[in-house]
C-alpha cells in the first residue's frame, strides 16, 4: 500500500465513487473534494467525466477546476483525466455544432467518432508506444470504453528538448482516436480503467505508484 494522497475531483460529474474505490483498491488514500486548495495539494489528482463535454467544462469552471489543473502541471504534480475528464485537457470540444473551450493542456478538438455504430461501448484493444508506464505488462489486454466523442488527431510535438509525449491508440468501426497520453505529470485514458476489470486495476495501481 502505498499511503499517497488522491484527490478525485467532485465537480458534479458521475461515477465518481467507483473511481474512489477502485483507486483505494489501488493502493491510495483518497479523498473526494471539490475544494481547489485540497486538489492542489494532494500527491496525486484524478479528475473523472461522464456526458457532454460542455456540461463536465462548466462543472470544472465552477469548482475552479482548470486553474487547479494547470497549477499542478506548473509544479510538476501529477494528473490522471478520466473519459471526459481526459476529453476536456484537450483545446476544445465539439458537440452538435456547438464549439466548447477547454483546459487547453493539449492542441486539437474532441469530437464525434466517424463509426457506424456510436456511441463506442464494450471492450478494446489499445496501441501502447514503447517506453510506457502506465500500461507496462498491459499491452496485450483490453480495457472498457463508453465514448460517442474522442480526439481523433494528435497535435502536440515537441522540439527535441523535452520528452514526446507518448500516446496510445484504440480502433472503432474504421476510426482510429487517442486512447490515452502520457506526458509527464498529466496523464489521461479514454477508457474507464476502473471498469476495466485487472487490467484497469494494474493500470490505476501503477500510476498511483508513481506518484
Amino acid at each position: 500500500m502505498s499511503g499517497k494522497s488522491v484527490v478525485v475531483l467532485d465537480y458534479g460529474s458521475g461515477n465518481l465513487r467507483s473511481a474512489v474505490r477502485a483507486l483505494q483498491r489501488a493502493g491510495a488514500a483518497v479523498e473526494l473534494s471539490a475544494d481547489r486548495g485540497v486538489a492542489e495539494n494532494a500527491d496525486g489528482l484524478v479528475v473523472p467525466g461522464v456526458g457532454a463535454f460542455a456540461a463536465c467544462m462548466a462543472g470544472l469552471r465552477a469548482v475552479d477546476g482548470p486553474r487547479a489543473i494547470g497549477r499542478r502541471l506548473a509544479g510538476g504534480r501529477p494528473v490522471l483525466g478520466i473519459c471526459v475528464g481526459m476529453q476536456v485537457l484537450f483545446e476544445r470540444g465539439v458537440e452538435h455544432g456547438v464549439q466548447t473551450q477547454g483546459c487547453e493542456e493539449w492542441p486539437g478538438v474532441v469530437e464525434r467518432l466517424q463509426a457506424d455504430v456510436v456511441p463506442h461501448m464494450g471492450w478494446n484493444t489499445v496501441e501502447v508506444p514503447p517506453g510506457s508506464s502506465l500500461f507496462a505488462g498491459l499491452e496485450q489486454e483490453r480495457f472498457y470504453f463508453v465514448h460517442s466523442y474522442a480526439a481523433r488527431s494528435w497535435a502536440l510535438h515537441t522540439d527535441g528538448r523535452t520528452a514526446a509525449p507518448l500516446v496510445t491508440w484504440s480502433e472503432h468501426g474504421g476510426d482510429r482516436f487517442v486512447s490515452a497520453v502520457e506526458n509527464g505529470p498529466l496523464s489521461a485514458t479514454q477508457f474507464h480503467p476502473e471498469k476495466s476489470g485487472d487490467a484497469g486495476a494494474a493500470l490505476l495501481r501503477a500510476w498511483v505508484e508513481s506518484l
